[in-house]
This record gives C-alpha cells, structure tokens and sequence, in this order.
C-alpha cells in the first residue's frame, strides 16, 4: 500500500509542478499577448486576411497563431488561440481541423532541447506545417465532415474586446487573460495527474522492461530499434518533457545515435500524447467535444511526418 502511495504522490508532485509551473505560466503570458492583439484589432485584421489562404485546409485565420505557437513556444501554448477561437464563435468543424493541425506538429517544448542533442531543425520544422497542414485538410474534408459549420447560437455575435486604451484597460485585459489561464491550467490538472501516475506505477512494475524482451525481437526483425520501446511509452504515456528527459539520457549515453534521434522525430515529437490531450482538450468544451475526428487526423499527419523524417535518413 506504501508503494502504491508513493507513485500517486511522486505523479502528483510532477502533474503540479507541469500543470502550475510550465502549463499555467506560458498561458498567462500568451493569453494575455493574444487578448491585447484582440483588444487592439490586430486579430479581426489578421483573420480578415489569412482566412481566404487556409481555407482549403480548413483553417479558420487564427490558425497561424497555433501553428507558431505550437512550433516556436511550446505545446500548452496553441490553448490560448483554441479558447479564443470557441469564444469568438468558431464552427466545430473549423475546431476539429485546427485541433489536428496543432496534435500533429512539431511541439517546441521538445523540438528546440533536442536540437542540442542532433536534431536538425529545418527538416523537422518543415515536415511539421507540412503534416500539419494535411492533418487539418483531411479533418476538415474527411473525418470531421459530419460536424456543423455553422457557430453555436450563443456565439454568433464575437464577445466585445477587452478596452485597452488606457494603462488601467491594459491591466484589466492582462488580468481577465491570468484568470483565464489559471482556470485551463486547473482543469487539465486530473487527466495529467492519471497518466504520469501510470507511466510511474509501469516503471515501478518493471512493464518496460518485459515489453522490450517480448517485442524487441520483432521490431528488430522490422529494422526498428527495440531502443526506441522506452522513449516511445514515455512519450504516449507521459509527454513530450519526459520524453525528452529520457532521449537526452539515451543519446548521453550513446544508445541512441544522431540519424535515429532523426528518422524518429516524426513519431515522437508532437503533442499527441496523454498529457497533450488533457492539456489541449482543456481549452474549452466546444474543443474537447471535437477530439475524435481531430485525433484520427493528427494521426494521419503524425505517419506522414514519420515517413518523411524516415526517408530523410534513409
């Protein structure tokens, strides 16, 4: 029973330290950066004039913000523009494909710490938008068809803009975007919490180790290195961050070399992972009812980006 308290709290501990100490602050600050460009009119002229681009992907305008923020700032940051976008009256399908764009790129928070360790960032970058890209097309024309186009009736209207004229009408949009960010903070606390308490207790319980002797054979035999079995389960299980902890273990190492750091980039980095969909889902209930088809689409742009990080190294 010691044993079993112990891994809740040592998961607890790790779920606080991601949800108060990474998750919450990078919100506070690009929640408020995304309600001072509404408050100023920045974003009605940016979607006015990016909308006609991404439509065929399925791309509302304020998609560009959460592919920079999900490649450049880290993978809790596209929840501010997500929550912007149900606020402001987006359709579900408009989310759906939005929602995979973001789970199938790139997440900075992993990408830019591996570079130091041998990732080349151009290719990774580029085959990011690229999956992205086809993530969000085929969510909008393919899997997420079946969902409405049109904005929830309360929604109509977009909510008025925070005033910011003055240093007080600053204060109080910076304000309202803290509150807002400790809310989405706080509610992908429990999900987080569940799967780094899982992750721990398959540790603990020696599960990795047994799954590498029983596959490993095989994905050998498929020219795929048993070596990547850890980082793999750490990654789904939980996060981009422990993964990274656990490649740069690996390639400190010299188990893993720089070419498979590499040729697997496209099937680790992303934010489509235990801890990503608690984080991302909690953006907004409009977001999280649109999972499913947004999930089938990442996933499709996850295996193009594998195949391509793959055939780069080849």
């Amino acid at each position: 029973m010691g044993s079993v308290i112990d891994i809740i709290l040592q998961a607890g501990r790790a779920a606080v330290e991601l949800s108060l100490f990474v998750l919450l602050p990078v919100m506070i600050v690009m929640l408020a950066v995304m309600r001072l460009l509404e408050a100023y009119g920045v974003l009605d002229w940016l979607v006015q004039r990016l909308s006609p681009l991404l439509r065929p992907f399925g791309l509302p305008g304020l998609g560009v913000f959460a592919a920079l923020q999900i490649n450049l700032v880290s993978f809790a940051a596209p929840v501010a523009t997500l929550s912007l976008m149900e606020q402001r009256g987006a359709s579900a399908r408009h989310l759906a494909a939005t929602l995979a764009m973001v789970m199938a790129m790139a997440q900075a928070n992993a990408a830019f710490p591996l570079a130091a360790r041998g990732l080349q960032l151009g290719p990774t970058l580029l085959g990011s938008l690229l999956g992205g890209l086809l993530a969000a097309a085929i969510t909008y024309h393919g899997f997420a068809r079946h969902l409405s186009l049109d904005a929830p009736a309360a929604a109509q209207t977009p909510p008025p803009h925070g005033e910011a004229d003055s240093a007080k009408g600053v204060l109080n949009v910076i304000n309202r975007a803290g509150a807002e960010a400790f809310k989405i903070a706080l509610g992908a606390l429990p999900m987080l919490v569940l799967s780094l308490v899982a992750v721990t207790a398959l540790t603990r319980l020696g599960a990795v180790e047994t799954l590498t002797r029983l596959i490993g054979p095989g994905l050998s035999a498929l020219g795929i290195p048993p070596v990547l079995i850890l980082p793999s389960l750490t990654k789904y299980l939980a996060g981009g961050n422990a993964m990274f902890g656990v490649m740069d273990a690996l390639r400190g190492q010299g188990v893993v070399s720089a070419g498979l750091l590499n040729a697997s980039a496209g099937w680790l980095i992303h934010p489509l992972d235990l801890p990503g969909l608690a984080v991302l889902l909690s953006a907004g209930k409009r977001v999280a009812t649109v999972w499913r088809p947004a999930v089938l689409g990442a996933l499709v742009g996850i295996a193009a980006r594998t195949v391509w990080h793959v055939w780069l190294m080849a």
